[in-house]
């Protein structure tokens, strides 16, 4: 595995240092194909792409600096924008964005396999649009689960998903360098779940020495605390009696979380017809209060991440993992 991360960080290193766009050498912008096509101005050096022994084929939509022809949606998802939606974003400051990662594990009896990308449908959106500058990678839904054969871990349940810790590592390198090579300037990793944070921080922390901070990748530890969100919601109607504890992978949280991205990821209306509605003895049968309620723990874990980022940005770097915390993963 050593030799494989060794090998990741190596390409990067070597691509990174070749890999430099027309528009980027000597400082001059160049016309350059773009959104999948040729584009009519860019000279051809040979005759691939044209007619019989015409000029060559190509649309005005496909040039670099062609302006875009309708408006932008109002959307922080880089998947559900265009790449002039995308180029103009970036030009008009737009230079930040996130990567969250999730995963596809089991959750008891009513939480849908992909709970923790429920819940940064909905979180990512949240910490983006409060910082301003940001926008949403797609969710990662493939992590390290467990041990794939023989089963370890929630690899046992035959709703998950599992990635070697070296995929991983290699996916998000990937990412990362894609993203650094259409010119974002700052680039944060949250992860959702516990075993993707060593493979973030270490993505993070490799690239940051290998680039030296241009551009800023950071790994946001302080976004997967959930043990400070269930403090933080005591006082707002969320404490739970340990004496109703279900013994779930699930609670009142998490629940919530996903709640208000689809109430049917947490089989809302099933439960309420079957008298389930409850999670360690807390009652999710009241509509309005639970909106109300996953409002604040989305403002919260939304305005913690920002807090966090910020630093990391002071930092140029993720930040050192706080005393009493692995490297990466929670108490």
């Amino acid at each position: 595995m050593k030799k494989v991360l060794a090998c990741c960080a190596a390409l990067v290193a070597a691509s990174t240092a070749v890999a430099q766009s027309p528009s980027q050498a000597g400082g001059t912008k160049v016309v350059q194909n773009m959104g999948g096509g040729n584009c009519p101005r860019v000279a051809r050096d040979s005759a691939a792409g044209r007619g019989r022994g015409g000029p060559p084929r190509g649309n005005e939509w496909n040039c670099s600096d062609t302006k875009n022809p309708i408006p932008t949606p109002n959307t922080i998802w880089f998947e559900e924008m265009t790449w002039m939606d995308v180029r103009d974003a970036i030009a008009n400051g737009k230079n930040a964005i996130i990567i969250p990662t999730g995963g596809l594990e089991p959750n008891g009896p009513w939480l849908a396999t992909g709970k923790h990308n429920y819940v940064l449908t909905t979180n990512c959106e949240a910490i983006a649009r409060k910082l301003g500058n940001a926008l949403c990678a797609p969710v990662v839904k493939f992590v390290p689960e467990g041990r794939i054969d023989p089963p370890s871990s929630h690899m046992v349940s035959p709703n998950t998903i599992s990635m070697r810790e070296e995929t991983f590592r290699m996916m998000l390198t990937d990412i990362v360098h894609s993203l650094k090579q259409h010119g974002f300037k700052q680039i944060f990793l949250i992860g959702d779940s516990g075993g993707n944070q060593a493979g973030q921080r270490w993505v993070a922390d490799s690239l940051t020495k290998i680039w030296n901070g241009d551009p800023i990748v950071a790994h946001i530890q302080e976004y997967y605390d959930y043990a400070s969100v269930a403090k933080f919601m005591e006082d707002k109607g969320i404490k739970e009696d340990s004496t109703k504890a279900e013994n779930l992978h699930d609670d009142p949280i998490i629940t919530l979380n996903m709640y208000i991205t689809d109430p049917k990821s947490v089989r809302y209306d099933e439960r309420v017809k079957a008298g389930k509605a409850s999670i360690n003895g807390i009652s999710i049968a009241d509509k309005n209060k639970n909106l109300q309620l996953a409002k604040q723990i989305v403002e919260f874990r939304a305005s913690t991440t920002v807090d966090a980022i910020k630093k990391a940005i002071a930092n140029k770097g993720t930040l050192p993992a706080p005393a009493g915390r692995g490297r990466g993963g929670p108490p």
